[in-house]
């Protein structure tokens, strides 16, 4: 089953791929929607899971809640380090440092690696928040595989090492899901790496994926996507409580 969900993972990371190939006009929309499918499960079922899954606290807080905060501060520090190392290289003329492309590129494949070992941990602690977390990587694979790409090609890369990228790009979801069944995450530190990657979530929605969607298109259509992503996982996530 974990397998097959983080599926969607691979499909969906080859569409943004393809995408970014042939340029779509309609890109804002589905980005805005997804960022509202990740903020909807970060807020509404992966931290509520995770703080009442990993009950103790560290100093007053949560470990869940200092776990998320975590999470948030590394991405962020990981996106920061990799800007810089841009810059290092010659930000002003990209095309002239294509091992920059393919670093960004690689670092991506490690992120959806993450993302598969989230899908799969997800299912340990039960069917519902393992759909919904699902629901919410497979959503911004789409913006994943369109990054992937244009990365690589936008410092000069040939169009072959760039559709090799999108395709271990697409292939490391499932490899992290797969991964989850040769071993069972005891429940407080699955608790706690939920929270760890809730944090992580919310950085790409809220830093990457939802700048992105207005940057260019800054309409009301987008910010009515946003909100439908958000009920539609309450609504989601109310169903599956039941």
């Amino acid at each position: 089953m974990v397998v097959l969900v983080a599926l969607g993972s691979f499909v969906m990371t080859l569409v943004g791929g393809w995408a970014a190939h042939h340029v779509t006009d309609r890109r804002h929309l589905v980005l805005g929607f997804a960022g509202g499918l990740m903020l909807g499960v970060v807020g509404l079922d992966l931290l509520p899971e995770a703080v009442e899954g990993a009950g103790r606290k560290v100093w007053g807080v949560p470990a869940a809640l200092l776990l998320f905060v975590a999470g948030f501060l590394t991405a962020h520090v990981v996106e920061r380090l990799l800007a810089l190392r841009r810059a290092a290289h010659g930000a002003k003329n990209p095309e002239q440092v294509p091992q920059v492309g393919i670093g960004a590129a690689a670092a991506m494949v490690g992120h959806s690696v993450a993302d598969g070992i989230a899908i799969g941990a997800s299912f340990q602690v039960g069917e519902a928040i393992g759909f919904t977390v699902a629901l919410a990587v497979i959503s911004h694979d789409f913006a994943d595989g369109f990054n992937t790409y244009t990365l690589t090609r936008a410092t000069g890369n040939a169009r072959r090492k760039a559709f090799a990228m999108l395709g271990a790009d697409a292939i490391a979801p499932v490899a992290g899901a797969a991964s989850t069944l040769l071993f069972t995450i005891p429940g407080e530190a699955l608790a706690c790496y939920l929270g760890f990657f809730g944090g992580v979530l919310l950085y790409i929605a809220a830093a990457e994926i939802l700048p992105e969607a207005s940057h260019s298109h800054p309409a009301r259509s987008t910010l009515l996507c946003t909100v439908a992503g958000v009920a539609l996982m309450w609504l989601v996530i109310g169903f599956a409580g039941e």
